[in-house]
């Protein structure tokens, strides 16, 4: 069983990892794989998934806020001009993909990629697309600039991150910036792009579990892991939209090729 500590350690980590351009489920394979711990289950999976959905809803609950104004406004006036609804259609075109792949493969991308060894090498991904992103990448568009065609474009690229151990915002990021975003900007329609996709995991994961029931001794345990990717992704969001204000990405591509080769070297060491 999953102890507390174990709990709040793997809530850190879901909690960092889901915004840190470094792939969230390539180290929920990886490292309880590297410290020999059993599978955190499907109930400690939900809870986490739960933090950080809470915590980019809350984080950016003004722009929530903004474009459910701007959906009652059209509502009422038909008037789609406002900048915030129109984010808001960015950003459901943008979720398509993501939301088409992961319905149809999902389960067999699980099955066959959940793996040490493909998360690993799926790193090795997820610091090419980040070298790529800043190499090709301008920086003179904002989020207010975003066409129909940039949503789709970085929605496709959500949708890689289906294959365990490639960054979600990673991918997006990247794509936002072969599009000339800034990083920061590029960081925001990220976090923003994944909260319907986040927020629909989460939702999925919770059907599964409803009917297992969840037992007494582990509801502090759950409760541990949800608090700790509450607070850790809502602090990561925070930090990182400022980081990205003045440096690039390149720090996490150096960060996935050494956690990368470092998993692989073990894996030799090991045996498999």
């Amino acid at each position: 069983m999953v102890t507390i500590i174990q709990a709040v350690l793997l809530g850190i980590l879901q909690g960092a990892t889901e915004f840190i351009p470094v792939s969230s489920s390539g180290h929920l394979v990886l490292i309880p794989w590297l410290l020999g711990w059993e599978s955190p289950g499907l109930t400690l999976t939900v809870a986490v998934h739960a933090g950080t959905a809470l915590a980019v809803l809350l984080y950016f609950w003004r722009d929530w806020l903004d474009m459910a104004q701007g959906a009652l406004n059209w509502l009422r006036t038909r008037d789609s001009g406002t900048p915030a609804f129109r984010l808001l259609l960015l950003i459901l075109l943008g979720s398509l993909p993501a939301a088409v792949v992961g319905g149809l493969f999902e389960d067999f991308f699980a099955s066959v990629f959940e793996r040490p060894l493909i998360a690993a090498l799926m790193l090795m991904v997820t610091a090419a697309i980040l070298i790529v992103g800043e190499r090709l990448g301008g920086l003179t568009r904002q989020v207010g600039d975003l066409t129909w065609a940039d949503s789709l474009f970085i929605g496709f690229a959500q949708a890689l991150a289906i294959f365990p151990g490639v960054s979600r915002s990673g991918a997006t990021i990247a794509a936002g910036r072969l599009r000339d975003m800034k990083r920061a900007d590029a960081a925001r329609f990220s976090f923003l792009l994944a909260t319907p996709v986040i927020v629909g995991a989460g939702l999925l994961q919770l059907v599964k579990l409803i009917g297992a029931g969840v037992g007494s001794s582990e509801t502090l345990m759950l409760l541990a892991g949800f608090v700790a990717a509450l607070l850790t992704g809502y602090l990561v969001i925070r930090w990182l939209l400022h980081f990205l204000r003045t440096r690039s990405t390149l720090v996490f591509a150096v960060y996935c090729v050494l956690a990368s080769a470092f998993s692989l070297a073990i894996f030799v060491i090991r045996g498999g």
